[in-house]
């Protein structure tokens, strides 16, 4: 059973629509937008385990230029 989160990414100023495109384009990645709030961009990814999930996050989309932090909330509903 795969496992899904949402992934909440603060971003360098003026970047966040060209980070939700490149995140948008990384396999596991179901969607990325650019939003208002303390996020700049609200990503949700799925993930056959917390393993794969976890190297998802940290090996790519924080990988993405102009990507300060995450944080991920694993869906539990």
């Amino acid at each position: 059973m795969a496992i899904s989160a949402f992934v909440f990414v603060e971003c360098t100023a003026g970047k966040a629509i060209q980070v939700a495109r490149e995140i948008r384009q990384i396999p596991g990645v179901t969607y990325a937008h650019a939003a208002t709030g303390p996020y700049d961009v609200i990503a949700l990814v799925e993930a056959p385990d917390l393993q794969v999930m976890g190297e998802l996050v940290i090996r790519k989309i924080q990988a993405v230029s102009g990507v300060i932090r995450t944080q991920t909330n694993v869906v539990v509903e």
